[in-house]
């Protein structure tokens, strides 16, 4: 049951994914098929979506850096009175 739910799912996504042919025609080129409504009304529209794009990927390269190896290497971190407190218990 659980693998066809999972199936449908991805149907459903698949499917509200692409756009209508309607909303195909109003796309450039480059978002043809894959967006719906009229698509970007100047170039500053690319610019603000690769500045979030940049924004993005930038946090979350940093975020998952930093959850892996965070550098705290003073014993006076408050991260070392969780761990004393740990293994107390």
């Amino acid at each position: 049951m659980k693998k066809y739910a999972v199936l449908l799912l991805t149907l459903l996504i698949h499917i509200a994914a692409h756009a209508c042919p309607a909303c195909e025609r109003a796309q450039p080129r480059l978002l043809r098929g894959i967006t719906h409504g009229t698509g970007p009304d100047s170039r500053w529209d690319y610019l603000i979506v690769w500045l979030a794009v940049i924004a993005t990927v930038f946090t979350l390269f940093y975020s998952i850096k930093w959850l892996i190896h965070p550098g705290e290497s003073d014993t006076a971190h408050i991260k070392h009175s969780i761990f004393l407190h740990d293994n107390l218990g």
